[in-house]
């Protein structure tokens, strides 16, 4: 599609989805027409959409952060935006979002409730509830959002979608309406992980206007066999129901691609999550809007939400002392928080513990959305990098994880979440693909991951083949549980009840498919019956090569059948 086509589809979309609380501003089609028309195809993010989150400013479009009586029209983009544009995107328009981005609802702001992309009844959650819920439904390609305590990870769990929380200044926050200025991340939400990368990185780099911004080298991609931190029991207790079952799958599956889980007790990082509303810093609140708040009292309950308004104004009782006090009890808990992940790539956790309806938070506001931010709230107060991924479903709904790491962990915490959403395929090779044969090179290249030496299940025969290399083909002869029979019915007495010996080696998906497509025939790839039960694709050969190639089945494998000859 052209950009121009895919601006128009975008349009077509907005309007057809029957969701106006998204939006608090949807720019002019024909002014993001004429704009995409004059787009360089060429550029990375040619014609891909974008929505923005309303405390971010866009030239010409008011923002609001949520409260009309706040408005101001920006002259200049903020960088996060132009930097897109820059790319070949395009703004659709401004999105909803709890005021003052304070909140993990997405219910605070007089523009409306965003409701739940899958679930009208449910919270799309905050505080960038319009962007994630404008991805989620097919809308924009991507979507900027803030995050101070989980804005831009909440709304993607709950939405199913990707939610990429940036190290703190790595994207600067000129042009956004401060909610903890020292604490603010521009964040991005995609519905694939690799195009939400991309535009993170995109954005990234310092800017003279913002002095918290900066650079960093970033960290290490994790090792072959990561070690993993998750969450232990106590922690998981009082999710929604099957909400620990999803995560414990979600666990196996990262499991299952060699990484090493390990139990961690995360009490000081849950402790410290507690002081980003239950300390101090909530003050910091106070000293970005609580004067307009002051200002404007007799809006309080129409212009402007009065559960923000009684969380932003209770930060004008803190004192410098209980500043100072919280900074060391918060310095603290920093340091058992790493010294407990020493050694760990990452720390995975669910992204959040329950899905609330509308008429639950409206019943509860504060605490509803307290337990909303459980697993959220300390990444930025300890500096640390987080994305949220999509990991299935729980009772209906989509259910999120999220890998957490330090300070310019970006990059490696997108390859175990790649590696987690592409878990990648199994392929169990028994010839010139085997470690140290003529082929291996070509499973490396594919990307390709020695899972261990195995074997298959009786019934299978091998035959030497004349190609070039010379390589083996795997017949199945029998049944599972019926190689000791079918060896004495085919007489042929020397069927090994072993097994054949083979290697199984772990592909991405992009990379077994690129490899499986280039095996030339007569070999061919098929299901393989392992002697441990398991079934994994793996070499066979087409049978009419075999007519009048020597069976080797005896020797147990091409290693041994290669040292006898």
């Amino acid at each position: 599609m052209t950009p121009a086509a895919r601006v128009a589809a975008a349009y077509d979309r907005a309007a057809n989805a029957g969701r106006p609380e998204i939006w608090v501003h949807l720019r002019p089609r024909g002014q993001a027409l004429a704009e995409a028309a004059g787009i360089d195809p060429a550029l990375p993010l040619a014609g891909l959409t974008i929505a923005v989150k309303d405390n971010i400013d866009v030239a010409g479009l008011p923002t609001t952060a949520g409260a009309p009586s706040y408005a101001y029209v920006p002259r200049a983009d903020a960088p996060a935006v132009a930097r897109l544009r820059a790319a070949g995107a395009v703004v659709l328009g401004k999105t909803n979002l709890d005021q003052f981005a304070t909140g993990l609802v997405g219910t605070r702001s007089p523009y409306g409730a965003v409701r739940n992309a899958w679930a009208t009844d449910r919270v799309s959650g905050g505080s960038s509830s319009g962007s994630a819920v404008a991805v989620a439904l097919g809308i924009a390609d991507l979507a900027l959002g803030t995050d101070t305590a989980g804005s831009g990870r909440v709304p993607a769990a709950l939405n199913g979608i990707v939610g990429v929380k940036p190290t703190k200044g790595l994207v600067p926050v000129t042009g956004v309406v401060p909610a903890c200025y020292t604490l603010d991340c521009v964040s991005v939400f995609a519905r694939d992980l690799r195009l939400a990368r991309t535009a993170a990185e995109l954005i990234e780099g310092p800017d003279p206007s913002d002095p918290l911004s900066r650079t960093g080298a970033p960290l290490p991609p994790p090792p072959a066999r990561p070690r993993i931190a998750v969450p232990a029991p106590q922690h998981l207790q009082d999710m929604a129901d099957g909400w620990r079952e999803a995560f414990a799958a979600a666990v196996t599956r990262l499991a299952s691609t060699g990484a090493e889980i390990v139990e961690t007790d995360i009490t000081p990082l849950l402790q410290a999550a507690d002081l980003l509303y239950g300390g101090a810093f909530v003050a910091e609140r106070y000293a970005a809007v609580g004067a307009h708040l002051e200002q404007h009292r007799d809006l309080i309950g129409t212009d402007l939400d009065p559960t923000v308004a009684s969380l932003v104004l209770a930060g004008r009782e803190k004192t410098a002392a209980d500043w100072a006090a919280d900074t060391a009890r918060l310095a603290a808990l920093g340091s058992a928080g790493r010294a407990l992940l020493d050694g760990c790539a990452a720390l995975l956790t669910p992204t959040t513990t329950w899905h609330p309806t509308l008429a639950q938070v409206a019943a509860d506001p504060v605490g509803a959305n307290a337990r909303l931010g459980r697993f959220t709230n300390f990444a930025n107060l300890l500096d640390c990098a987080s994305l949220a991924v999509p990991a299935g479903f729980a009772d209906g709904l989509p259910f999120g994880v999220m890998f957490t790491g330090p300070a310019f962990s970006d990059r490696a915490l997108a390859v175990l979440a790649e590696r987690f959403a592409n878990p990648g395929l199994d392929l169990f090779v028994v010839g010139a693909h085997l470690t140290g044969q003529p082929l291996n090179a070509q499973v490396v290249q594919a990307g390709g991951t020695l899972v261990g030496p195995a074997r298959t299940a009786a019934g299978y025969r091998l035959y030497a083949l004349p190609t070039d290399p010379p390589r083996p083909g795997l017949v199945r002869v029998a049944p599972a549980g019926h190689g000791a029979e079918a060896a004495r019915g085919s007489g042929k007495g020397d069927l090994t009840l072993a097994g054949i010996e083979g290697e199984v080696w772990r592909l991405p998906a992009a990379g077994f498919a690129t490899f499986t497509a280039a095996v030339p025939p007569p070999m061919t790839i098929g299901t393989v019956e392992l002697a441990d039960g398991r079934q994994v694709s793996g070499f066979l050969v087409e049978p009419y090569a075999v007519e009048s190639a020597p069976d080797i089945t005896r020797f147990g494998g091409w290693r041994a059948y290669t040292a006898s000859s």
